[in-house]
């Protein structure tokens, strides 16, 4: 892949011209959902750089991560003249810069995007690492491919624009980022308030949690090894939120939030992770999260969406494990059992 940009913006207008100047092009389209158009696309609508630009609005939240939405996207640069020489800006949250940069991937084989997130979890993980892609056949991000972007621009100007649940969703992937990194960077986490948030220290931190997903992306852009690390809490989340989405959908975050519980119990259990920091933790996720209605008849569902998970090999669901906080196991596999303890655990908990 391309090596991809992340700049912390001070200027908005001043980095954005710069990133759009590094891309050779011919048109520029601007990507953005229901609500980015109005909240945050006229903040950005009057520059220079972007004078001729051509806006393509799709519905909003993960339910319009489709290949329909796709498909529009496709059809609305190409009735608009786009060529492989033309350049798609996604401004929104990760529903919008994972399906426009799967846009961007395959119109004409391939032109160039930049990411403007504007949630806290897009920033902190969806428009960095170069995943791309849509929902599909009722799961999460089946369809797609692995492509950077030429630059991703984070401005915390947005964060002032969200919602409470939103700021958490975004947050609950900085909790995971504190995990797999250092006790330092864990204890900071769960000792933070969100309830009264301080934003240059959560600018900070930002900063901090997205240079710890280049790291491990930077050494291992396809996924084949220590990537896996980013995915602690996504096995049983992304079954979760699957789950959700046949019924009540929730924020990408909550169910990370959720995975994460399950998971260090199968931590504790498996791996010998610190039962005093697994409560810790898990305290701090009830506090600002709540929990997602579950019962044991729905265990075999919840059991059955695992298996689709792309880091599975044969048969056994693969999770990514603790031994300690910064001590990543990749890999290990759990009985239907042991499964079934951690969805216990996380409903008594």
């Amino acid at each position: 892949m391309s090596p991809q940009k992340v700049i912390i913006a001070d200027s908005l207008e001043q980095t954005l011209t710069q990133a759009v100047g590094e891309c050779e092009h011919d048109r520029i389209f601007l990507l953005a959902d229901e609500t980015t158009v109005r909240a945050c696309v006229p903040l950005i609508a009057g520059f220079d750089c972007l004078k001729g630009a051509q806006t393509i609005v799709i519905g909003a939240t993960d339910t319009h991560k489709t290949i329909a939405s796709l498909a529009h996207v496709w059809e609305a640069l190409g009735n608009g003249g786009a060529t492989r020489h033309t350049l798609l800006i996604n401004i929104g949250g990760g529903m919008v810069t994972d399906l426009g940069g799967f846009a961007a991937s395959t119109f004409k084989r391939g032109i160039n995007y930049i990411n403007i997130p504007t949630t806290l979890l897009s920033m902190v993980d969806a428009s960095v690492g170069g995943k791309t892609g849509i929902n599909f056949n009722g799961l999460k991000n089946e369809i797609g491919v692995f492509n950077n972007a030429a630059s991703v621009i984070l401005d915390t100007q947005f964060l002032k624009t969200l919602d409470q649940e939103n700021i958490l969703s975004g947050y609950a992937e900085m909790l995971k980022h504190g995990l797999i990194s250092n006790e330092k960077m864990w204890a900071e986490l769960v000792n933070f308030s969100l309830f009264t948030i301080h934003f240059s220290l959560l600018q900070r931190m930002l900063a901090e949690s997205v240079a710890v997903k280049q790291r491990i992306v930077t050494e291992d852009p396809t996924e084949q090894g220590i990537r896996k690390a980013l995915n602690l809490g996504h096995t049983v989340g992304h079954a979760f939120e699957s789950f959700a989405l046949r019924k009540d959908p929730i924020l990408h975050g909550y169910a990370v939030a959720y995975g994460l519980i399950c998971e260090l119990y199968l931590s504790a259990a498996k791996t010998g992770f610190p039962t005093d920091k697994m409560h810790q933790t898990v305290s701090f996720i009830k506090a600002h999260y709540g929990k997602m209605t579950i019962t044991c008849d729905d265990y075999p569902t919840l059991l059955e969406l695992m298996t689709h998970d792309k880091k599975n090999v044969g048969s056994s669901i693969n999770f990514t494990l603790l031994g300690g906080i910064g001590d990543i196991r990749i890999n290990q596999t759990a009985t239907q059992e042991e499964i079934y303890e951690a969805l216990d655990f996380y409903r008594e908990c």
